[in-house]
């Protein structure tokens, strides 16, 4: 070694001084080191060098009691190897040449400082010792991160529909791959599409590694919402589909924005304009409006609806506007004085957008005047805020997969693209009910789905008549002045008559209208003449909105002729039943008395003579007028005339034994006796009361099916639009009869409308057919 060499050995202190020599000469103590300026720099120097806007971002670390710097020689300014026994890299410099100003290891220094002139320049040495002993035990800190999210992948949280692709909270936590009891925050990136947000991610948080899929190609990558778990910072970290792309479902996707930011503890905008455009204030301000008009009530509901320990915050996220800029300045570079949040502020002001939701809004912004995009700003104020746990809580994966899976069953459905406004990111019809009034168009502004919840529709606009819906409301006017609104609705007969006698009263003096306080209140023919209309009397009339699925309002519940038709259907049951029911007792008894001795009787026939099929208790047995033996009704359906037995000369029923055997001939002793032959009188006559009867049942079920649709009430369903029942969906046929239920109308079977309750509000006070839906409904129907 030199001279100078050993000179600068004796000479060494252990106080680091400025290399730049800028301001102070090299006399001051090293405070910084730049990694792009390959210096060690002092306070004045620092500040002094990096005021220009090009030199702002450059990556500065401060120097800690120990310090060795790096061997700038060992990596170029384009990052290339400069020897080949370096592999991986920089290494701990050894020496610093004075005169080249440059920090040299001792390979570096062999192979720049080994000959010539430069064999004499005076150098400082470096003493590593703890100080190499401590960078390796931070860079081995380093390299235990980077280890930690070498195994990290991502996975699809929710699908462009909307719909969650997690199952459960078991499943949501496994993906994770994370404990169920660990306290995590939700850090979420927001932007245009193509602006680098995947990117922007796996570099501030993962190193630089593709857990997020990046892509060159003009489609988007990112499809739906995407998550994985950060294990060095313990956050879920959320990756959005672009804004501006091209998309079907644009409006169910841009609703799925805001319920990944209400779940979210801190939100990066990313932007790479060269300016800050209207579009990324306008979306933050409609954010924040939506975030406070739809969200903050029902995170409330949620936190006492799921139970949760943790509290759901009402204040929105925090927000960090990265700004990433090549030809333009970076906001405030201009207005030193003034800081970037307070310009924002004026810009959200200007435009009438006023971010009040989100708990804090930052501006971050670097400018790149060669590739790559340095993040480290950003990881700095990310970690930043995370560490603030004044507004947001860490909470358990199983609150945030509870937080969501709420907001995706409160607000999800389609969107009609006829009734939206389209001046907002966040109108409301991405959150309110898409109900809309038959009668006057309004649309109902209650949160969507609500009716889940047995929550009515409602507007706040004043409904107009239909004529067409009827959709007049009647309250006693009596009641009102006492300070209730008491609904009443005109109807056939009041609720103290009983229903025969309430049609006669209603065929002699009309209907009536009941209060369930003042009893009758009206009749429409109570008197000769001189009835006045029940508006300008009794009850006084307000008009109601009509929301699609919900029974009407006064319609016509005069249920008169529907009552008549009930009771003669109860009669034609009642007459069927009498010739069936006593026919089902003694059938047998009584057909054996009256039937011909060589009939075979009832009580031995247990099977078809033909085709030996056993009877059943419903099945009808068939005697055969020739041979007497019983028959089923498909082996005795032909007919022809037996004179030899007394049948003629009229056709009756024979087997298919005796109808093709026509050539039957019988002795005298098989003839019919006197005796026999009026016993054979009898059975005609047996079968013409029968069929006489049957032909009386027959013919009042004519005449009802002919008025049944005309005596229908108006709410109730017609005929020929029920083709299944409305609850178990089953078909109807001729072997399965329709039933309307008398408090919605619809069509059931028996076994899904046998319940019976009184129904008020459509004027049957007694008992009647009801379905089971609304059979389960409190108070009265």
């Amino acid at each position: 070694m030199s001279a100078h060499t050993q000179t600068a050995e004796k000479g060494q202190n252990t106080t680091l001084l400025c290399q730049e020599s800028y301001v102070c000469s090299g006399t001051d103590e090293a405070i910084f080191e730049c990694d792009e300026c390959r210096s060690l720099q002092c306070q004045r120097c620092e500040e002094e060098l990096h005021q220009p806007e090009r030199l702002r971002n450059h990556e500065r670390t401060r120097i800690r009691p120990g310090h060795v710097p790096y061997c700038d020689a060992c990596k170029g300014a384009n990052g290339n190897i400069m020897h080949a026994s370096m592999t991986s890299s920089r290494q701990i410099a050894a020496v610093r040449c004075q005169v080249c100003k440059i920090n040299l290891c001792v390979e570096c220094q062999k192979r720049t400082h080994a000959g010539g002139n430069r064999r004499k320049h005076p150098v400082t040495v470096y003493h590593a010792g703890k100080a190499q002993e401590q960078e390796e035990e931070e860079m081995d800190e380093e390299t235990k991160r980077r280890k930690m999210t070498e195994k990290v992948v991502s996975f699809l949280l929710v699908d462009e529909t909307e719909e969650i692709q997690v199952r459960n909270e078991e499943d949501f936590i496994k993906k994770l791959d994370c404990s169920p009891d660990q306290h995590l925050k939700v850090v979420s990136i927001f932007g245009n599409t193509g602006d680098g947000k995947s990117h922007t991610l796996n570099h501030t948080f993962f190193y630089g590694r593709e857990v997020f899929k990046t892509s060159p190609a003009q489609e988007s990558c990112t499809v739906g919402v995407w998550a994985a778990y950060d294990p060095v910072r313990k956050v879920v970290v959320i990756d959005t589909e672009g804004l501006l792309g091209a998309t079907v479902n644009l409006s169910q996707r841009t609703r799925l924005l805001l319920k990944v930011l209400a779940i979210s503890d801190l939100v990066i905008y990313r932007t790479r304009a060269d300016r800050l455009h209207n579009d990324l204030f306008k979306f933050l301000g409609d954010a924040s409006e939506a975030y406070l008009k739809h969200f903050t009530k029902e995170l409330k509901a949620t936190t006492a609806r799921c139970g949760l320990d943790v509290p759901l915050s009402t204040l929105g996220p925090g927000v960090i506007i990265f700004h990433e800029t090549v030809y333009t300045k970076l906001l405030g570079s201009d207005h030193p004085s003034e800081v970037p949040e307070k310009l924002i502020q004026d810009r959200f002001r200007k435009l009438s957008c006023f971010p009040e939701a989100f708990s804090s809004i930052h501006y971050k912004g670097t400018r790149t005047y060669n590739p790559p995009t340095d993040f480290s700003g950003l990881r700095r104020a990310v970690e930043q805020q995370l560490e603030n746990n004044t507004t947001r809580s860490p909470r358990q994966p199983g609150v945030i997969y509870k937080a969501l899976k709420a907001l995706s069953d409160r607000f999800s459905g389609e969107i009609p693209d006829d009734q939206m406004a389209h001046s907002s990111f966040f109108p409301d019809e991405y959150f309110t009910c898409s109900s809309v009034c038959l009668s006057c168009g309004c649309g109902c502004k209650k949160s969507m789905n609500h009716a889940k919840e047995g929550v009515p529709h409602e507007s706040k606009s004043r409904c107009r008549y239909s004529h067409q819906y009827d959709n007049r409301v009647y309250t006693c006017k009596a009641c009102y002045e006492r300070g209730m609104e008491v609904s009443v609705v005109p109807k056939t007969s009041a609720s103290t008559d009983s229903p025969w006698l309430g049609l006669a009263k209603y065929a002699w003096s009309g209907y009536v209208i009941e209060c369930p306080n003042c009893g009758v209140v009206y009749r429409s023919r109570q008197y000769w003449f001189g009835n006045q209309d029940p508006v300008n009397t009794v009850v006084r009339t307000e008009i109601e909105h009509v929301w699609p699925g919900t029974d009407g309002f006064l319609k016509d519940n005069n249920n008169a002729a529907q009552r008549l038709l009930d009771g003669m259907n109860f009669m034609a049951q009642s007459v069927s039943e009498l010739s069936l029911g006593p026919t089902k007792a003694v059938t047998s008894w009584l057909t054996d008395q009256i039937a011909p001795a060589y009939w075979r009787p009832n009580s031995q026939i247990l099977s078809c003579n033909k085709c030996n099929m056993p009877f059943k208790d419903n099945d009808t047995k068939h005697h055969c007028r020739a041979c007497g033996e019983g028959f089923c009704d498909g082996c005795s359906s032909k007919t022809r005339p037996v004179p030899e037995r007394g049948w003629g000369p009229a056709p009756v029923r024979v087997c298919d034994n005796c109808y093709e055997n026509r050539g039957i001939q019988l002795d005298v002793a098989e003839l019919p006796s006197d005796e026999e032959g009026g016993t054979l009188i009898a059975r005609k006559v047996g079968e013409a009361v029968q069929n006489t009867l049957g032909a009386v049942v027959t013919a009042m079920d004519i005449p009802l099916g002919l008025v049944k649709d005309a005596a229908r009430p108006a709410y109730w369903v017609p005929d020929h639009e029920i083709l299944h029942c409305h609850n178990c969906r089953k078909e109807f046929s001729i072997k399965l009869s329709k039933h309307h239920c008398r408090a919605c109308g619809q069509g059931f079977c028996d076994e899904c409308s046998h319940d019976r309750r009184a129904v008020p509000s459509r004027g049957w006070d007694h008992p009647v057919r009801v379905c089971f839906n609304c059979n389960k409904k409190p108070g009265d129907l």
